[in-house]
Order: structure tokens, then sequence, then C-alpha cells
């Protein structure tokens, strides 16, 4: 998957040459630049985002740049009112975040910024989880589960006989969105009955401190926690040879790692004519492939950046993915490539 979209990409975006190393303000200075950016969504993007902004605080020390973390869903139906000017998300818009942004007038230009893989952990005391296949995990996560798949030795034959305690993403969030999807085979489509939350420390926390507990979580957080949870390889006959394949940046580039997903960022359009506003969003794109690596996420390639903050300047609105939601094995590529002969 990814690998099409790396190679889409690359035909689409001959010629584009946004110098992307130095960042320049031509109309105001460091010093005379101020006002405020107001941010909030994903917990997935949330670490790039946070990043992004400590560093260009740094350098417009008069901007106040705040990152809340509401959740993918949570984030959009802030920015669908017009509190914020930028939402995080870990999915494409749905159609009724859509319809909600356009009955407030409130048009927005969508910017993917980096890949994240979902990693699936466990406590490391346990010693009999090494890999889980797609189905596995959709016999565990499924609605029809909720009560009747409760203890380890009913996921496979072979497991111990404990008690299986679940952590995942809350509803709100664009992560469990993506899981589901890819999952169980469709969005929000999930067991009630497991601990949710929309800030994964509080799930990092739980699978830690349960020798019994299974969860997913966004990799930033599991390489944060590496000494603290134990990853667990994913088998799909549609990657990686029908082979178990752990989450790394490797696997995310090789197109083999099943629950790997681009992560995005969305700028209110009325907003992004604000200096401020336009320099943070030049900055973010000018500095996401340093900065996504420093926070264990996946850049996307040069070229990508570029086409991006193409898009941006020229103001470009709406959704590539029309609106609906999590795309799992949707081509980015394409649909950036597309878009882009549109614009010539």
């Amino acid at each position: 998957m990814l690998e099409r979209w790396r190679k889409m990409v690359g035909a689409a975006l001959v010629g584009i040459t946004a110098a992307m190393t130095v960042f320049t303000v031509s109309v105001v200075s460091q010093t005379q630049l101020s006002g405020s950016v107001k941010i909030d969504g994903s917990s997935s993007v949330y670490p790039l985002t946070e990043a992004v902004a400590e560093e260009f605080q740094k350098r417009f020390p008069r901007v106040k740049v705040t990152v809340g973390i509401s959740g993918t869903g949570g984030g959009f139906k802030k920015f669908g009112r017009g509190e914020t000017d930028i939402s995080n998300a870990s999915r494409p818009i749905r159609p009724i975040e859509d319809e909600e942004c356009r009955k407030n007038g409130i048009a927005y230009i969508e910017l993917p910024v980096a890949y994240d893989a979902l990693a699936v952990v466990v406590n490391p005391a346990n010693n009999w989880c090494d890999y889980l296949t797609v189905e596995e995990l959709k016999r565990v996560w499924e609605p029809e589960a909720q009560g009747k798949i409760v203890n380890w030795s009913q996921v496979r034959n072979g497991f111990p006989n404990r008690p299986l305690r679940l952590f995942g993403a809350g509803a709100d969030s664009g992560t469990y969105d993506f899981f589901t999807a890819a999952i169980v085979g469709k969005e929000h489509a999930s067991r009630g009955d497991y601990t949710g939350s929309e800030d994964d420390n509080v799930l990092v926390q739980g699978v830690a401190s349960d020798p019994n507990a299974l969860g997913f979580i966004p990799f930033a957080y599991y390489a944060e926690n590496r000494n603290r949870l134990k990853a667990v390889a994913i088998q799909c006959q549609c990657h990686n040879n029908g082979k178990p394949c752990l989450p790394s940046e490797k696997a995310v580039i090789e197109d083999r790692y099943h629950l790997a997903r681009p992560l995005f960022i969305y700028v209110n359009r009325q907003a992004a004519d604000r200096p401020e506003v336009k320099a943070f969003v030049e900055f973010y794109l000018r500095n996401a492939a340093r900065l996504a690596k420093e926070v264990r996420y996946v850049p996307l390639p040069k070229r990508a950046y570029e086409l991006a903050l193409e898009r941006f300047n020229k103001r470009i609105v709406g959704s590539m993915f029309g609106a609906k939601g999590s795309q799992v094995g949707v081509s980015i590529e394409e649909l950036l490539a597309m878009e882009a002969k549109k614009t010539k």
C-alpha cells in the first residue's frame, strides 16, 4: 500500500522544487510575528504537532500555540464549530464532520504530515503471545465478542487460562476508527467492554500494569515505552508474504505492516490567511520529516511534503478522500496525483 503511495507521488510531483530545508517569513520578522494558533484533536498526531509547536515558538516567541487532545472526533467537533484553527486527525474527515463544516461556512485544507503504525501491545510479563493474526484480533475485538471472548485460552489453543483484559482508543479517537476498520472490517464496530481512552498515556499505563492486558496504541507511544510494553507482531496474508511483522519504520516504508496509516492536519481556510497561522503551517510542513523521526513516526517522502506545501499555498480545500473517514488500503499518493493534475 505505502509503496504504491510513494510511486504515485513520485510520478505526480516531478518538477516541484519548493525549498524544504530553510524556513523564512518574508512578510514579518520573528520578533514582529504575534497572535495565537489554536489546535486540538488526535492524540496520535499530538506528539508531532507539539514538537512542531515547541520549535516554532522558539523562533516566534510572541505567537502562542496551544495543542489539545480531545481525539480526532472531538477535535473535528470543535473545528466544525470554528473553535480551532487546526485539527489534528489520525483518519480522514467523515461525511458528517464535513457537513458540519459546510453548515457553519468553514472550508478546510487537508494536509498529510506523517505515517503511523498502530502497535498491538501486551505486558512484558506475557511470555505466550509473540504474534496474532488479523483473524484472531477480529475474534477478540468484534462486537459479537463482548462478554464471550474473555480469556486468553479463547484466543488461540495453547494460550493460558488467564483473563483477557483489553485496552484501546476511545470512540472519539481516529485510532479507534482506523483499528476497527482494519481489523473488524467496519469503522466504529467493536465490543464495548474494554478500557478506552482518547489519552494514549492512560492505555500505556493500563497495559504496563496488567500482565493479562492486550491493547493497541500509536507507534510513538509504544516507542517511548519499550521498557514497559511488549509489541506483538501482526500476521496478515495481504502483507509481508503472510509472515508475522512487528511495527517499525522500515516495515511501514516497505509496506509490510498491516496497521500502517497516514496522519493529517486540517487547517481552517479563513484562519490560514492570518500571518501566524500561515507561518505555523509552512513551518510544520518544512520541518515535519525531521520531527516525525524524533517522535518515532515515519516521515512522508520529501516530495509529498513539497506537494502538501503547494496544496496549502494554493489554498486547495476539501478532502482528497471524499470525506469518507477511515480508508484502509486507499492510496493517498494516487489521490494526491489526481489533485495535482487538476491544479496544473
